[in-house]
């Protein structure tokens, strides 16, 4: 089957299980072993496995993703005027290597009718597990109207996250990962956080914590000034990493231009993790997303700095239930751990 149309199969059946939130219960108590509660940004998750942005990209199925197992789930990308994406075809499998190459360009509903969806559904404090949003930049705002466009989705979406990320690393929008530049990113981190203090002045709302996405693409001195300027605005964290434009040496797919996500990226997240969370003496909140499919590879991540993970590309090649086979194999090591 077409990888994208499968894509949205997937997301159709899971819509389904979450108008059925008696069944996702019981699957919850049928995975209640995954169970290893974690507080961080204020909020506590029931396990370190997440499901990576990308994947619910319109906020249709989440409310399933606790029957599953997952701890915490990432909707989005999302974007302030709804778009269809690049062309098709888009998304590519490449089941020999374990990986997948997509140059989606953050096809979404926009953040006016995510919003709504969102005001329907379980709202905060009464979610079975964090929800975040991943914002991004439309691909019809020109570069220099990159902060108003972040800022609109920020003003529609706030209220309905549990955290946000500022996702400013996809390779599929031309000119976003430019937002990665020390200049341009302390201009937008300055204007949302400007808004998110905003927030806490608010009745009834707040300051919602606030993450920075960021490219595995970048050398160590971006990575530094990238630390530097997320320091200076206090964000809550980073997460670590999106797609690469890199291909790794004996890669043998195909020439087709994307983001390369799954196995091949593993070893290069895990480093960028290592050099953040050593640089920042281990005080930067950290998710570590990248070629997780076993737990070995999660628990890479987690001994390399992460307090939280993420998958996405693995659970296309190991089903559904990977989140609570990682989040119990984690659980059961650090039981043996301890004793």
């Amino acid at each position: 089957m077409d990888a994208e149309r499968a894509h949205e199969l997937s997301v159709d059946c899971l819509a389904l299980l979450a108008g059925l939130p008696p069944v996702c219960r019981v699957l919850e108590k049928i995975g209640g072993g995954a169970s290893e509660p974690v507080h961080l940004f204020g909020l506590t998750f029931p396990n370190r496995i997440g499901l990576a942005a990308g994947y619910d990209k319109n906020g249709r199925c989440w409310p399933a993703a606790a029957g599953l197992g997952f701890g915490h789930v990432e909707i989005g990308t999302i974007t302030a005027r709804p778009q269809p994406g690049n062309p098709k075809p888009r998304l590519f499998r490449y089941p020999p290597a374990k990986a997948v190459i997509n140059r989606m360009g953050f096809n979404n509903d926009g953040a006016a009718r995510v919003a709504a969806r969102l005001s329907h559904q379980p709202g905060r404090g009464h979610r079975r597990i964090p929800l975040g949003i991943n914002l991004g930049k439309s691909k019809a705002a020109h570069l220099d109207q990159a902060v108003q466009d972040y800022l609109a989705s920020f003003s529609s979406l706030a209220d309905f996250a549990d955290y946000l990320v500022l996702n400013v690393s996809s390779p599929n929008t031309p000119g976003l990962r430019a937002l990665q530049d020390e200049d341009r990113l302390r201009e937008l981190l300055g204007a949302i956080c400007t808004a998110n203090r905003s927030r806490a002045t608010q009745p009834g709302r707040g300051a919602i914590p606030t993450l920075l996405k960021i490219a595995p693409d970048l050398g160590d001195a971006q990575l530094d000034a990238v630390l530097t300027v997320v320091s200076e605005f206090q964000l809550d964290g980073i997460v670590c990493t999106n797609t690469t434009v890199g291909r790794p040496a004996g890669w043998s797919g195909t020439l087709e231009t994307g983001g390369l996500s799954g196995a091949p990226l593993r070893e290069r997240s895990t480093e960028v993790i290592r050099h953040l969370a050593k640089a920042s003496q281990g005080r930067l909140p950290i998710v570590g997303v990248g070629g997780i499919f076993t737990v070995d590879d999660a628990k890479e991540k987690l001994d390399a700095g992460a307090a939280l993970v993420q998958i996405y590309t693995g659970m296309i090649y190991k089903g559904p239930f990977l989140a609570r086979e990682l989040a119990k194999g984690l659980r059961k090591r650090r039981a043996a751990a301890s004793t």
